[in-house]
């Protein structure tokens, strides 16, 4: 039931949707990296999914169906349990009589739809949709999830074992036995559980006088998840320790560990910290994906001139290139993809990373320990004796790790880093601070890279336009008329456009996304090392100064790339403002 590649060739082609070398060019790939030509031409951006897999559904006869915005009957979304439909990518949504209308990626898969006949007794009609609208009604799934929770509570919750209010925290073999409660355990799992579907990258544990909250961090805003009874609260720190080799009988120091958790839909490494507070111990938890790939430059956001600028830096075969901005900007994510980029079997990469987030085939990854004596620069220093072409230093830290990164860049080798620093021209004085002396930053430095995370707008938002005091007040933070030049030299609104012409948007809450966002995209600027700006680091001149050239050399700061995507209808103007002044 597949469609044949040349017959798909031929309506993309009549449809002018792409060119005969796309396609070719596409099919190649496909068979080179044994995938679908479909799945190549959507990973390039040749031809968008939805518009394959509506092409393909009228050749192959199929009906095409968006379920983005359906919301299902419950009783017939359980028709199928959740691990099929996840495992499979199928999904039931409406039911007629004795026929059961199901979603899927692949009508091929005829082995599922029989397993579904046969559980059901139902004549099962397969419905083609896209991978977008299959996530979406998974979601309808974690519904259940609150529910489960609820039980376990309400159900389990007076089987879990507890310590005399006088034995704060007990002896360690008391605590082994309440990690290993089944009450507990499931209270544990199904945390993790309900985090994951949420997308959330942190889950925060927090002990009070009289229960345990638990937060989950999605797209960068914490937000309150659910209460527990305090009851409970030594046993999850119990399973949590247990889980992470921790010491279960040391509740006076912070302790560090991670474990692993998987299932046929994710692989996840966690993370985890654990701190002594009035309460009791806070347990704060990062859920790192393993199965994530590397993401592209386009698709972090970057754009226009500032790729450009960014792509030539990493063409340099030494150097440094500098990543900057605070904690949970997204660093290391963009660190990854120019290795992504650089990695090839003639390139040899190592790195020295705290903590090492994901893995990366081809790449020599090392893991900081500072209780064994490996540290920023006695990592580098050892990795400068492994024949690298391209060193990645997952922070800059330092004096010492600062002199051995420019002392490597020196010896021909490029130079991947962080610096916690708010803007790109920043990282000059913040170098020259680490006694690092500016000839060397003039001669080493090839470009610097500033970032934020924006939350992006859902699908469903509330178009608007600016009125006369908020470009006012909009004024006070860029130069307004600068800022509407770029985005008509981006061809991103019309060179007749003024300010109260131009469409933004607002969120629109919806039942999924109760604040109108989902997901996070990048706003940056890039800052190319010119000679004029060699000049300037040489003769110690300020950041402002060196900002101030840079933008009359053409950079676009991160506040008007910020603008741009708000144009675009990517993010809104108060999402650009809380991440860059508030």
């Amino acid at each position: 039931m597949r469609v044949e590649p040349q017959q798909l060739k031929s309506f993309l082609l009549d449809a002018g949707m792409l060119t005969e070398k796309q396609f070719d060019q596409a099919q190649a790939e496909a068979e080179k990296n044994k995938k679908t030509v479909e799945e190549i031409l959507v990973e390039r951006d040749f031809v968008p999914e939805e518009k394959i897999i509506k092409l393909s559904a009228y050749i192959l006869g199929i009906p095409f169906v968006d379920l983005e915005k359906e919301a299902i009957d419950p009783k017939i979304l359980k028709m199928i349990p959740e691990p099929i439909a996840r495992a499979h990518s199928i999904v039931a949504f409406r039911k007629r009589g004795q026929d059961l209308e199901v979603a899927m990626i692949d009508p091929e898969d005829l082995r599922t739809i029989e397993f579904i006949k046969k559980t059901t007794s139902l004549r099962i009609l397969p419905r083609l949709t896209s991978q977008a609208s299959i996530k979406k009604v998974l979601r309808q799934y974690q519904q259940t999830l609150e529910a489960e929770f609820g039980d376990i509570i309400k159900k389990e919750a007076g089987g879990i074992k507890h310590i005399k209010d006088e034995d704060v925290f007990g002896d360690k073999n008391d605590l082994q036995k309440i990690a290993e409660d089944l009450p507990i355990i499931k209270i544990v799992d199904t945390l993790m559980k309900h985090a994951i579907l949420q997308r959330t990258s942190d889950i925060h544990i927090e002990p009070t006088d009289k229960e345990v909250l638990v937060r989950y961090r999605i797209d960068g805003i914490l937000r309150d998840a659910m209460v527990l009874p305090k009851m409970a609260a030594q046993g999850i720190v119990a399973r949590i320790k247990v889980l992470s080799n921790l010491k279960l009988d040391e509740h006076r120091l912070p302790q560090d560990g991670r474990f692993k958790i998987e299932s046929e839909d994710y692989k996840y490494s966690v993370r985890v910290s654990i701190l002594p507070v009035f309460d009791g111990e806070k347990i704060v938890m990062r859920l790192l994906p393993e199965t994530s790939k590397a993401l592209s430059l386009e698709q972090l956001g970057l754009r226009g001139k500032q790729l450009d600028d960014l792509q030539d830096a990493l063409r340099k075969p030494v150097g440094i290139l500098l990543v900057t901005g605070p904690t949970g900007s997204g660093k290391t994510t963009s660190l990854y993809s120019m290795m992504e980029i650089l990695n090839s079997p003639g390139v040899n990469i190592s790195t020295i990373e705290d903590p090492v987030e994901y893995r990366m085939p081809r790449i020599n990854q090392t893991q900081v320990n500072a209780k064994i004596g490996m540290t920023f620069a006695s990592g580098l220093r050892s990795l400068l004796r492994q024949d690298p072409n391209v060193i990645m230093v997952g922070e800059i830290r330092d004096n010492e790790t600062a002199s051995l990164a420019v002392n490597a860049s020196l010896t021909g080798h490029l130079v991947l880093s962080t610096l916690h620093t708010n803007s790109a021209a920043g990282s000059l004085p913040r170098l020259i601070d680490m006694k690092i002396e500016p000839f060397l930053i003039a001669s080493t430095l090839n470009c610097i890279l500033a970032q934020r995370l924006v939350r992006k707008l859902c699908e469903e938002k509330e178009k608007y336009f600016l009125k006369e005091a908020e470009i006012k007040d909009i004024g006070k933070y860029c130069d307004i008329e600068k800022t509407l030049d770029i985005l008509k030299k981006e061809k991103i609104v019309k060179a007749s456009d003024k300010w109260t012409t131009i469409p933004f948007y607002r969120p629109k809450p919806n039942k999924d996304n109760p604040d109108g966002y989902s997901g996070r995209v990048g706003i940056y600027e890039v800052l190319p090392v010119t000679e004029t700006i060699k000049d300037l680091i040489i003769s110690q001149g300020t950041s402002d100064q060196i900002e101030d050239r840079a933008k009359n050399e053409g950079m676009i700061t991160m506040f008007e790339d910020g603008f741009i995507k708000a144009a675009l209808g990517l993010t809104s103007i108060e999402e650009v403002m809380r991440v860059i002044i508030d």
